[in-house]
């Protein structure tokens, strides 16, 4: 009769193999569950109120979901500096702090497809190849104040991340900006639909129908409170309007009451009243 132990000793590495996600999440989940019960430095809460006043304006139960967001995004996510610039802890701080208000009150990854944020001084030059409808090659110069790729990294530009955090009445916030494409990119595809509980119908009929009202009034060249750069594409409009809806809930209300509704379910928060829904 064979020997059993060669079988047993495929079972075990087959065994073994198909456990090994599962341990790997729940260590992972043990980790992230002590940073979270880590204290949040009195210094630290200090910036944030003088650097980002979003950060003010949350009651305390999300402020103290925020902070565990924030040392758990520290831990897993890595900054590199472009052109010889020197990061510091304060700038850490300051962009980690307005990507956490994207998942308060929401079962989250923190962003897993995301590993490394590049950051410049300022807005940096791209070069893009394009080609137009006869084929024909074009070499194009971008000025970009951030960037989020599909292949796990996000740019951007301190000058520009500060600012926008700084302010926080004026609907532009290129953290928030780039940030939501990297939720946007978690359902496949960067197509403006985020991965959705449930709702996609409704979801994609209330963003369809903005869309085309906000494209009819840059085309027309009215006066909007919207960005213009949201007309460029149904991902930049979602992001453009997770922007508002953070910054200007107001105005997203007025005009686009469907959108709202649709982005207080997603994000599980309604800016106006900061109340949870």
């Amino acid at each position: 009769m064979p020997s059993m132990l060669p079988i047993l000793i495929i079972l075990g590495i087959a065994l073994a193999l198909l456990a090994w996600p599962w341990l790997r999440r729940l260590q992972r989940e043990r980790r992230r569950q002590r940073l979270r019960r880590q204290v949040f430095p009195t210094a630290w809460s200090a910036l944030l109120s003088a650097q980002v006043p979003l950060y003010t304006r949350l009651p305390a139960e999300l402020r103290e979901q925020l902070h565990g967001h924030i040392l758990i995004l520290l831990d897993e996510k890595d900054f590199h500096a472009a052109a010889g610039f020197i990061i510091t802890d304060a700038m850490r701080l300051i962009i980690l702090a307005q990507a956490s208000m994207l998942l308060l009150n929401r079962p989250v990854d923190y962003f897993p497809q995301l590993h490394s944020i590049v950051l410049h001084p300022a807005v940096f030059v791209v070069n893009r190849e394009t080609w137009d409808a006869s084929g024909v090659h074009h070499n194009e110069r971008q000025v970009l104040s951030g960037e989020s790729w599909e292949r796990g990294q996000l740019v951007l530009s301190w000058d520009d991340s500060l600012a926008g955090g700084m302010n926080s009445e004026d609907g532009y916030n290129v953290v928030l900006h780039e940030f939501a494409h990297q939720l946007d990119l978690e359902s496949g595809a960067g197509n403006g639909i985020p991965m959705l509980r449930s709702g996609k119908r409704a979801w994609t009929s209330a963003f369809s129908s903005a869309y085309a009202d906000h494209c009819a009034r840059i085309e027309a060249g009215a006066d909007t409170w919207l960005d213009p750069y949201a007309a460029t594409s149904p991902a930049e409009f979602f992001a453009v309007l997770t922007e508002a809806f953070f910054e200007l809930p107001q105005p997203i209300q007025q005009q686009y009451p469907q959108v709202f509704s649709q982005l207080c379910a997603y994000y599980r928060l309604n800016p106006l009243n900061w109340t949870t829904v």
